[in-house]
């Protein structure tokens, strides 16, 4: 019975001249829309921030004060290739990668 009743509305449908369309038509633009704004709002600005910090890590030099990302402060005595040595106290050094470098410690006025 109900398959008669969908039926009939079908065929009044293409009777009014409506169009024929499948409900799958529409779907790659909701995909397209969906990707656009996951790149805008999330890839984009990730790639960004990494780009910011690599170009941050590649310009570090010796005496410049840093942090970590395990929190660590100090200051680099030396650069080698993929890790730096650092200063944490009078005679305290340590050797640490140079991705765990979180920031470039701004000096105040007064030092």
């Amino acid at each position: 019975m109900l398959q008669g009743i969908a039926y009939a509305m079908g065929q009044a449908q293409q009777a009014q001249g409506a169009p024929n369309q499948s409900p799958l038509m529409g779907l790659p633009f909701v995909y397209i829309a969906i990707f656009a704004i996951f790149y805008f709002l999330l890839i984009r600005p990730q790639h960004k921030k990494q780009k910011e910090h690599q170009n941050m890590v590649s310009s570090l030099k010796k005496n410049d004060d840093i942090i970590t990302t395990g929190g660590i402060h100090g200051t680099i005595v030396n650069v080698k290739d993929n890790t730096f040595t650092v200063r944490v106290d009078d005679d305290v050094k340590i050797e640490v990668s140079k991705s765990a470098v979180a920031a470039l410690k701004k000096k105040s006025q007064g030092e």
